[in-house]
């Protein structure tokens, strides 16, 4: 298994204990936002150790402003490199040798907000979300006749670090009714593990019990608003 990312810390971590358990690892710092960097990162599997048999787009970032009315076009382009683009590129770079082989998984984390976008995960993340399961369901309908199969996951509220980078950082007792994610990632695992005759091309996974997200909503609206906006509330200006 090689783990990539950005942080090669916490990846390493995850190595170390692969290892511990029997399996075989390494950790590989990649900036996932530059297509030349992917392209040389599956290059060098490809050489070292082989071509990749199961692609998982796990990397995500959502844009400190959330609100449309406010973003900059910097941060939109930068959440959408992150969590489409470079979808797109990593695929790109492994199709032929799954195509070559006659199969090979490709499985894509997405989300909810994919679905239903709202100011919790802003307009960049929602919209480059829906754009990433869009593109999964093309690889799905046009490779699966040449053993590719397409899976894309989309999980609810998971209660990850990215969570204190939120407008409003939730309270331990909202974060403990959201995802856990290592439930995230069994689902993963049952994607990655079954039969090669077998796909499941969406899978849907949230928590038990919604949460009341309004006073979230409500304070991500105003990030990156000017002190100037007509309708901005006095308590934000």
């Amino acid at each position: 298994m090689i783990l990539t990312g950005r942080r090669l810390e916490p990846l390493q971590e995850v190595a170390d204990l692969i290892e511990r358990k029997g399996g075989r690892a390494a950790a590989r710092s990649l900036d996932i936002e530059s297509r030349e960097a992917i392209f040389a990162e599956v290059n060098w599997v490809r050489d070292e150790i082989g071509p990749v048999d199961i692609l998982v787009n796990n990397a995500g970032s959502a844009s400190k402003v959330l609100n449309a009315r406010f973003i900059s076009e910097e941060e939109w382009n930068s959440t959408v490199n992150v969590n489409l683009t470079a979808v797109f590129n990593l695929t790109q770079a492994v199709l032929p040798d799954m195509i070559a082989k006659g199969e090979g998984t490709v499985i894509t984390v997405s989300s909810l907000a994919a679905l239903n976008p709202n100011l919790l995960g802003g307009a960049a993340y929602g919209a480059a979300k829906a754009g990433v399961k869009n593109f999964m369901t093309f690889l799905h309908n046009t490779y699966r006749n040449q053993g590719i199969r397409a899976t894309t996951i989309l999980p609810g509220e998971t209660n990850t670090p990215i969570m204190e980078n939120r407008a409003r950082p939730p309270q331990a007792e909202e974060r403990a009714v959201m995802l856990d994610p290592h439930d995230v990632a069994r689902a993963i695992a049952l994607c990655a593990t079954l039969q090669k005759g077998a796909v499941i091309p969406e899978l849907h996974i949230c928590p038990t019990f919604m949460r009341d997200t309004s006073a979230d909503i409500e304070t991500a609206r105003w990030v990156g608003a000017p002190a100037d906006a007509p309708d901005l509330p006095k308590k934000d200006r």
